[in-house]
């Protein structure tokens, strides 16, 4: 039987069983993974159960509430479902995070409620990434539908890997299933959109800056040195780097340059009181051809330049900072490896949503490097639209198009026969 006509019953258990994937993705969007505070194990047990319903058993990884803690989280379970077609042949793992950012505020509908309304469904990580907990899932058992009807001979295997620690950088996500040896995959596809395969994406640094002067009466300011004047000095020399930045561009289709960007700010006691202690948090995003170490060092000079550039009052106290690394992510770098998963995505891609599928870099981060580090070939692809923004992703009314989803579980179904025949 040819490949087309393949592919032809790969799309149509996938239609016919259609109703069936929006059930499944509506049910992981019922059971919140709000990131923080990261209480995802709970997620975890009902993905499994759902999963055994179509006869997959999960393996529950738990991870000790040590490191999970001491990551900033509260419990985690990652769950491995291993699938074998044959002898020889490649192992692919298809991985999707279930956790995710708290909802926010603005939603026209309930973020865990999976709304479908005009061919969308509504919902936290309806877009990232729980519809990919749904295309992958659909994909491998269209795939395993069609070998056993057709009675194809296929090799290789299939491991569904579903994490809950992207958002705070995937160390105890997928980092902490290959330090622990669980998977050791020849390939893998991580959650992603429809119409781009995403083959390098930015780095990511993050600090806590603590700022510390001396509290004082604000009748007589002058008593102390002002940590909040002291952290502005500072965070107006960060800013600065943004200009220099914008001039240090990247070879890469989709990544621009550089950029840091203060997310959090807080300190002081009360209205009437100097304040003595400020803390504020940055990302600093690294293009793939930056060397995180020289990134890092340069940061932190320019902030010590700066504290040693404030001028307390007379007879006040120098500022003393200490700083803090939070997250090191490495930016994601193509493997020669992943040639037949572009090429395979590419092709079918193309026919399934009638238009080039390019083969682009992303300015995000993500839990993939995990696996490029380790020298597993990757690349991003999944259920979506063109860009987070049409997404909504960690904005208010986060929604995944239907026929995205359904298209990208086409994608991924052939790309794996490819793969495996």
């Amino acid at each position: 039987m040819s490949s087309t006509t393949n592919y032809a019953a790969l799309d149509q258990w996938i239609a016919d069983h259609f109703d069936e994937e929006v059930a499944y993705l509506r049910e992981l969007v019922r059971v919140p993974t709000d990131t923080p505070p990261g209480n995802n194990a709970p997620h975890a047990e009902r993905a499994a159960e759902l999963l055994a319903g179509m006869g997959y058993t999960a393996e529950k990884h738990a991870v000790p509430a040590s490191e999970v803690q001491a990551a900033g989280l509260q419990t985690i379970t990652n769950l491995i479902v291993r699938r074998r077609f044959g002898d020889g042949g490649k192992t692919i793992a298809l991985n999707a995070h279930g956790d995710v950012v708290p909802p926010g505020e603005g939603w026209t509908h309930d973020p865990y409620g999976g709304d479908v309304v005009d061919g969308q469904m509504f919902g936290r990580a309806t877009a990232v990434s729980k519809s990919d907990f749904a295309s992958f899932t659909f994909a491998l058992r269209a795939v395993e539908a069609v070998a056993q009807a057709q009675g194809l001979k296929l090799k290789g295997g299939v491991e569904l890997h579903f994490t809950y620690d992207e958002e705070f950088g995937g160390e105890v996500g997928p980092g902490w299933l290959l330090k622990n040896k669980l998977t050791q995959p020849d390939l893998m596809i991580a959650a992603g959109f429809s119409y781009q395969v995403v083959t390098a994406h930015n780095g990511c640094l993050q600090m806590e800056v603590t700022v510390q002067g001396e509290m004082a009466h604000a009748a007589i300011p002058d008593s102390g040195t002002d940590a909040l004047q002291g952290a502005v000095h500072i965070l107006n020399a960060l800013h600065r780097l943004n200009a220099d930045y914008m001039k240090v561009t990247s070879s890469v289709e989709g990544i621009t340059h550089p950029y840091l960007n203060i997310g959090q700010i807080s300190g002081g006691t009360n209205t009437n009181v100097v304040p003595g202690k400020v803390v504020f948090k940055l990302d600093r995003r690294m293009i793939p051809e930056e060397n995180p170490a020289e990134v890092e060092a340069a940061l932190r000079q320019t902030i010590a330049d700066a504290a040693a550039s404030f001028k307390p009052p007379r007879g006040g106290k120098q500022l003393q900072v200490d700083v803090r690394r939070m997250l090191l992510a490495n930016a994601m770098k193509p493997l020669p490896g992943n040639q037949p998963l572009v090429d395979a995505i590419q092709k079918h891609g193309g026919e399934v949503f009638g238009e080039p599928i390019p083969a682009v870099g992303t300015p995000l981060y993500t839990d993939v490097r995990l696996y490029v580090e380790r020298g597993i070939p990757g690349v991003i692809y999944g259920a979506g639209p063109r860009t987070v923004l049409e997404s909504h992703a960690k904005r208010a009314d986060e929604r995944v198009q239907l026929a995205d989803l359904q298209g990208a579980t086409r994608v991924i179904a052939r790309t794996l026969l490819d793969l495996l025949s």
